[in-house]
């Protein structure tokens, strides 16, 4: 017990010693601190504000923003994905729908893009190497290094984008080409892009680059109802893919970028010939052939096989030249799209026959191969009917001529919307129309004499002859010369009439004024047909202006409305001006002292206005005119512009157009002069035409009856 008290007393002596040392050590420590006066225990100083570490706030929201975009993205991934297809068996998709182009009426098919089109599928052991390597070269050159996407190629595409403002730059694999094909639609929209790439990226993942690509040269368009490699090198040049050379290879691929603007049966031969020298230089390029092959293919000359054959064809290549422009060639190719266009069939068919029979007489007299007509509705701008060469199935003529170069007759050119030629005196109506807005009258008198028009410039009259002074309606009925530039000089004002001319659609005149100078007056500027067929149209109807049309409506695969015709016509010439051009250009009786009382544009039973015209040299022939449903346009010549042999607008064109005009009465119904007065029940028939036959029986009767005097019974 005593021991234990010990060692409690010791361990209490112990901590009291520490107690103690620990206070001395306080106490030293204050003494130094504080000083010796400073009280026990002072209150330690506040401690100092910490700076606030920006860094980590930073560094925090960083990370925060990352977080939430990559909930976002994930949420967003989702949603854009949760419709899209899986191509797990991609063999067993249905790739096309075919496009179907109608009359105006919606009864006859005039072509189905793709419908007639004949697929015939090969592996890709049975195409060319060398065919392969185009493709590559120019579509997707890093085809096997990539997963399903190229990214440099899309960040380059982005740059050149917006050096250029505009998104024009394309950066699509064959992969994604294959998937959007497939798959997506024409849309440039983010959305599209984002789905495209996921598409593509696990069709990369998939499937292997040989698949792919076999998957893609069997299935891409490369021409208007060309689907595939093989189906096309059959059309082409009749014969398999795998028998391709290596210019026809380089052609072909040269056309997937716009199928329709490249095809070898359109009007741009000379731009897929210079797009098939660019894809032998990719390839020289990237290694796949030598410069002297390349030089021997760029060399080739090529031998199509004829096209078959689709009715109206001129007029069905506007309309997909239309479509191609606003939507792409993959939608007219592959989207089941129903366009209804403007043709009336039955004029159609009358016009292709009138041109092709007046092409073959003009000839033999005249040495004039080529002919080519366009009929259109003056109130509302539409294309009834468009022949764009006399046969458009013809061998070039004549025989042995280099296309492009001399000869005389091409089926492939569409004349009235692709031709620019000089309209002769066709165009003198436009002048007066000038003219007679700012205060000339069909009464007003010009004096047609031999005339210097300054810098050596003295033009005749067609027949050699003057009159002295003239009204302005003899003038213009009688196609003089000297009266229409002196009209244009003191009357209308060459920059006034050019403005105007472009008001009424002729889209041509791209030159300053001092260009055209005073032989503008008598067709001194090249113009288009179609162009003319609109300006003649605003006389028709009676100043208002509206664009040429060729569409009415377009009907997707699912049955929508995606595109309606709603031009609306604009108010530029007063009713009185067209009153004026109209009665002149109708005037037998002006216009005989030139062509004659009973030449081939006199009409008596309709009001039919017309203009002939006549180019420099007879290269061109031109007769155009209207009633109040149809304005029809003809012309008449050589395609290289050989002239024609002794003859004029006249003789060439007028009579085509005479027999057209005709068949536009008779199939658009146009009421005769004397319809309202003397033929009241005109347009009746059976039991209609007898009701109104008998109540103007019974009125006749009733008036002789009230007429008779009474007598007395």
């Amino acid at each position: 017990m005593e021991n234990n008290i010990k060692k409690i007393k010791i361990k209490v002596r112990e901590s009291a010693d520490e107690i103690f040392k620990k206070k001395a050590l306080i106490s030293n420590f204050r003494e130094k601190e504080y000083g010796e006066d400073s009280v026990p225990f002072p209150t330690p100083p506040k401690k100092k504000k910490k700076k606030k570490n920006w860094f980590f706030r930073i560094i925090s929201g960083l990370f925060l923003l990352f977080f939430l975009c990559t909930i976002l993205g994930i949420i967003g991934f989702f949603y854009m994905t949760k419709d899209l297809p899986r191509p797990k068996d991609f063999t067993d998709t249905e790739f096309n729908q075919s496009t179907k182009i109608y009359d105006y009426k919606g009864e006859v098919l005039l072509s189905s893009v793709y419908g007639e089109e004949k697929r015939t599928y090969v592996p890709l052991s049975k195409i060319p190497k060398l065919m392969q390597k185009a493709v590559i070269a120019t579509e997707d050159a890093n085809f096997y290094e990539h997963h399903g996407f190229d990214i440099k190629a899309m960040v380059r595409a982005i740059r050149d984008d917006l050096i250029t403002r505009s998104p024009n730059q394309g950066a699509s694999t064959i992969t994604q080409q294959l998937i959007r094909a497939t798959f997506l639609t024409a849309e440039k929209t983010i959305t599209r892009k984002v789905k495209e790439i996921l598409l593509a990226t696990e069709l990369d993942r998939k499937y292997s680059k040989d698949q792919i690509l076999e998957w893609y040269l069997n299935k891409v368009p490369f021409g208007v109802n060309l689907y595939g490699i093989e189906e096309t090198s059959l059309t082409y040049f009749e014969k398999p893919a795998q028998e391709l050379n290596l210019a026809e290879c380089a052609l072909l691929a040269a056309s997937i970028q716009s199928p329709s603007y490249y095809s070898a049966y359109g009007s741009h031969i000379k731009e897929l010939l210079e797009r098939k020298n660019y894809v032998l230089k990719r390839m020289e390029e990237e290694g796949y052939i030598t410069s002297k092959e390349r030089e021997e293919a760029e060399k080739y000359e090529f031998k199509f096989a004829k096209v078959q054959k689709n009715v109206a064809y001129h007029f069905v290549e506007y309309v997909k030249s239309i479509l191609e422009e606003k939507y792409g060639p993959d939608v007219l190719e592959t989207k089941g799209l129903k366009i209804y266009t403007t043709l009336d069939w039955d004029m159609q068919k009358a016009a292709e026959q009138i041109v092709k029979d007046g092409a073959a007489t003009n000839r033999k007299t005249y040495g004039a191969y080529n002919a080519a007509m366009i009929v259109m509705d003056p109130k509302t701008g539409e294309i009834r009917a468009l022949v764009g060469s006399a046969d458009a199935w013809g061998d070039s003529l004549p025989a042995g001529c280099t296309p492009g170069k001399n000869c005389l007759f091409e089926s492939w050119m569409n004349i009235p919307v692709q031709s620019e030629r000089q309209p002769g005196s066709s165009f003198k109506p436009i002048v007066y129309a000038e003219a007679f807005e700012k205060g000339a009258t069909a009464d007003t008198i010009v004096v047609d004499e031999p005339t210097d028009f300054g810098g050596g410039y003295r033009p005749n009259n067609f027949d050699m002859s003057f009159r002295g002074a003239i009204t302005l309606r003899s003038a213009l009925a009688q196609s003089l010369n000297i009266p229409a530039i002196k009209t244009l000089r003191d009357y209308a004002g060459l920059q006034d009439t050019i403005n105007l001319a472009k008001k009424m659609g002729i889209s041509t005149l791209t030159r300053d004024a001092s260009f055209y100078g005073l032989p503008f007056a008598i067709g001194g500027a090249d113009v288009k047909m179609v162009d003319m067929a609109s300006a003649f149209s605003t006389f028709a109807n009676g100043g208002y202006a509206i664009p040429s049309s060729a569409i009415i409506k377009i009907v997707d695969s699912k049955g929508e409305v995606i595109y309606k015709n709603d031009k609306t016509p604009r108010k530029i010439l007063s009713e009185n001006t067209c009153d004026t051009i109209t009665s002149i250009l109708s005037d037998n009786a002006a216009r005989a002292p030139m062509f004659g009382e009973n030449s081939v544009l006199r009409f008596d039973d309709y009001r039919v206005a017309v203009k002939t015209g006549t180019t420099q040299n007879s290269v061109d022939g031109w007769t155009i005119g209207y009633t109040e449903d149809a304005v029809v346009v003809v012309w008449a010549g050589n395609n290289d512009r050989t002239p024609i042999k002794g003859a004029i607008g006249e003789m060439t064109a007028a009579p085509m157009w005479r027999k057209a005009i005709e068949k536009s009465i008779q199939i658009f119904k146009t009421k005769p002069i004397y319809t309202e007065e003397a033929n009241p029940w005109d347009g009746l028939e059976g039991d209609e035409k007898t009701q109104k036959i008998k109540e103007l029986l019974e009125e006749l009767q009733k008036k002789q009856t009230e007429g008779q005097p009474q007598t007395n019974q």
